[in-house]
């Protein structure tokens, strides 16, 4: 059970952003998405694929690293971890070896907005994992013989996912300098420090604070009808009772950022020196209409796939990188990030990429891009996301994703009317607007030639 990377998790709920809408685009309907509410107050969103007879189960928390006190990060994540320490009715390791025994596949993912647990299993068995998650949601036991071994394996999971990654390493310092004043910049992991100190009574009040059905979002997709799901969510999830009501998030909010950072981080395991920056940006759920569209588009312009610009530009026709890209991480309740990266050729200086890089970031921001880009991103996006709909836990994925930040399911559903309406004008005044150097980070990854200094 591990937490998912930022850009991991924006690149596959990109790719599902249109499965549910496709009719347009497919002979045959697409799937027509059903959502609910249960009388306690959990959601349930049901996307139906009778193509092979098995679901994917998912249940979304409303809470990540983001909603945790400050001084204890790595919190949600170390509850994630113990979800699966078992309850009175299924002590221990009952749930996982009961999904293992019917041949489904489980897991479970923290970011800084929700944190997630998900099956896959034959349809018939959908009614028991939604029993094996509802009675989870309340009737958690804790002891100190299970929580103390599980902190030492999240330690364990830190050093090798983060202290032993030069690359993880520099971007959790570059989101600290990111945000100056939002949770966002604490590592969703934890900060070691912090992660040594969590107790089982951090644990169980976070439990009770934040584990609760109004709190929560079930997503099952499969072949199943929605008269079907909603009575077995009834007979299970129905019947587990609010333990606390749930206040808004409201977190701190950024300043006005006057001045571009920079970080830089040498180890001697770096194999590929690079440079990368990302940039403040307004997230799909905070943007004002139509922007966090244009910036969907810019980043694909800028650097998506060998034809985008950064690749074009820097690899192909100048020959001083190995690979260049952009990204836009705007699933998010608050802030987004829209990054780009570069990494040069043997003999080519950092200093060298950056420039190349910053010329084609400049001439977007100055003359905006062509018709040609504008027309073949917005295609391949839509596209992307029409070939995505054969993976019925991409389509689970977007739509937990989207609710858990704040969005709704017809804001899904509308996405690629959106994405279409999008003109050359928005795309270049995003551009003007967020490729600010000023609301930057600007990261270099070198390699050191003497061995790494221990902090430990």
């Amino acid at each position: 059970m591990c937490f998912w990377e930022e850009g991991l998790s924006k690149i596959l709920m990109l790719v599902a952003a249109l499965t549910a809408l496709t009719g347009a685009v497919r002979a045959a309907a697409g799937p027509e998405v059903t959502d609910f509410k249960l009388s306690n107050g959990i959601e349930v969103v049901v996307v139906p694929d009778h193509r092979a007879p098995v679901v994917t189960h998912m249940i979304w928390y409303k809470v990540g690293a983001a909603d945790e006190t400050a001084g204890k990060s790595g919190l949600a994540h170390f509850l994630e971890h113990l979800m699966f320490k078992g309850t009175e009715k299924h002590p221990g390791a009952a749930f996982s070896q009961d999904v293992a025994a019917i041949g489904g596949q489980e897991n479970a993912f923290t970011t800084n907005d929700y944190t997630g647990f998900f099956q896959r299993v034959p349809r018939e068995h959908l009614k028991e994992m939604m029993a094996l998650e509802a009675d989870r949601i309340t009737n958690l036991v804790l002891t100190d013989d299970v929580v103390k071994p599980e902190l030492n394996v999240v330690l364990e999971e830190q050093n090798m996912r983060v202290a032993s990654n030069p690359n993880a390493r520099l971007s959790e310092q570059v989101d600290a300098a990111l945000f100056l004043n939002h949770p966002y910049g604490r590592p969703t992991i934890g900060w070691r420090h912090e992660i040594e100190k969590l107790s089982r009574d951090d644990a169980l009040a976070f439990y009770k604070r934040f584990y609760t059905p109004n709190n929560a979002i079930v997503v099952v997709a499969g072949d199943v009808t929605p008269d079907e799901v909603k009575a077995d969510a009834e007979d299970t999830y129905g019947k587990v009772a609010v333990r606390t009501e749930i206040v808004p998030r409201r977190r701190p909010t950024e300043p006005v950022q006057e001045a571009p950072r920079t970080v830089t981080l040498a180890d001697p395991r770096v194999e590929q020196p690079s440079v990368s920056r990302e940039y403040l940006a307004p997230s799909e759920t905070s943007a004002k209409p139509g922007e966090s569209e244009a910036l969907d588009v810019l980043a694909h312009v800028l650097g998506s796939g060998a034809n985008s610009r950064l690749y074009r530009t820097l690899v192909v026709d100048k020959g001083i990188a190995l690979t260049a890209g952009a990204f836009y991480a705007g699933t998010a309740l608050d802030y987004a990030k829209l990054g780009v990266y570069a990494a040069p050729k043997p003999g080519v200086s950092l200093h060298d990429a950056e420039q190349g890089m910053d010329a084609v970031i400049n001439d977007i921001i100055a003359h905006g891009v062509t018709a040609d880009e504008l027309d073949t991103a917005k295609t391949r996006l839509i596209a992307d996301a029409v070939y995505a709909q054969d993976n019925q836990a991409t389509l689970a994925r977007w739509y937990g994703a989207a609710l858990a930040t704040g969005q709704t399911v017809d804001q899904v559903r509308t996405w690629p009317d959106r994405i279409r309406a999008v003109t050359a004008d928005a795309v270049q005044q995003a551009a003007r607007s967020w490729l600010d150097r000023r609301q930057s980070v600007t990261g270099y990854l070198v390699k050191s030639l003497q061995p790494e200094e221990s902090h430990s």
